[in-house]
C-alpha cells in the first residue's frame, strides 16, 4: 500500500508542479528547447483527452470528466484488491501509474478553470484572478507541454493523401500524466504473462496440494486403469 501511494503521490506532484509552472510562466504556443530540437517544452491546452485529442464540445467535455471520475473510482477499487491479494509488485506499480495519470488530468479539468485566468497567445495566466477563473467546475483545460519531434521531414510525393506534406515523429504534445498512463499500460502488455498467468498456475498448484493423498492416488490409479 505504501509503495502504491508513494508512486501516485510522486507522479501527481511532478505533473502538477510542471503544469503550474507552465501556466504561470508561458503563453500559448511558447516553447523552450530543452535538448536541441528533439525535446521541447511547448505550451498547449486541450479539452481533456490524452495527447491533445478533442471530444464533443462542452457536453462532451463534461461527459469525459464524469467518465474519468468513474474510471478513477474503479481503478482505485481494483488497485486496493490487488494490494489486499498481494498481487505481483509490477502489476501494482502499473495500475498505480495509470491511476496517478488519470487523477493528474482530472485535476486540470476539475479545478484549473476555477483557479486560473485564461492563457492566451499574448498573456500568461494568473493564479486566483480577481474576476474568477476562465471556466467552471469540470470544464477546465488540460495543460500539455512535452514535445519530442525526434524525426522531421516530408512524406514522399507518391504517398496517398499525405504526399508532400511535412512529417514529424513524435508529433503529439502530452504531459507527465499522459506519459504515466501510457507507461503503465505498456508494462501491463509487456509483462502480462508474468502479472496474470503465473498467479493462476500457483493457485492450481495450491489447490492440488490440498487434496488428500488417498484421493490423489485414486485419481492416478483411475487414470492408468483400462476402461
Amino acid at each position: 500500500m505504501k509503495k502504491s501511494l508513494l508512486i501516485i503521490f510522486l507522479i501527481l506532484v511532478l505533473d502538477q508542479a510542471l503544469k503550474f509552472w507552465i501556466k504561470l510562466h508561458m503563453t500559448i504556443g511558447q516553447e523552450f528547447h530543452v535538448f536541441d530540437n528533439w525535446f521541447i517544452l511547448h505550451f498547449t491546452e486541450n479539452e481533456g483527452m490524452a495527447f491533445g485529442m478533442h471530444f464533443g464540445g462542452s457536453f462532451g467535455k463534461l461527459l469525459l470528466s464524469l467518465f474519468r471520475i468513474g474510471a478513477i473510482i474503479a481503478i482505485g477499487w481494483y488497485l486496493a484488491n490487488l494490494i489486499k491479494r498481494k498481487a505481483p509488485t509490477g502489476l501494482i506499480i502499473s495500475i498505480s501509474m495509470i491511476m496517478a495519470g488519470a487523477i493528474g488530468n482530472i485535476l486540470d479539468s476539475a479545478f484549473y478553470g476555477l483557479i486560473f485566468s485564461r492563457s492566451t497567445f499574448h498573456n500568461v495566466a494568473t493564479l486566483f484572478p480577481e474576476g474568477g477563473g476562465y471556466g467552471t467546475f469540470l470544464h477546465g483545460k488540460v495543460v500539455d507541454m512535452l514535445y519530442f519531434p525526434l524525426i522531421q521531414g516530408y512524406y514522399p510525393a507518391w504517398v496517398p493523401f499525405w504526399g508532400g506534406t511535412d512529417f514529424v515523429f513524435f508529433r503529439p504534445v502530452f504531459n507527465i500524466a499522459d506519459a504515466s498512463i501510457t507507461i503503465g499500460v505498456f508494462l501491463l502488455i509487456l509483462f502480462q504473462r508474468r502479472f496474470f498467468i503465473r498467479p493462476a498456475k500457483n493457485q492450481n498448484i495450491s489447490a492440488s496440494e490440498n487434496i488428500p493423498d488417498n484421493e490423489m492416488n485414486g485419481v492416478k490409479t483411475g487414470a492408468l486403469s483400462p476402461d
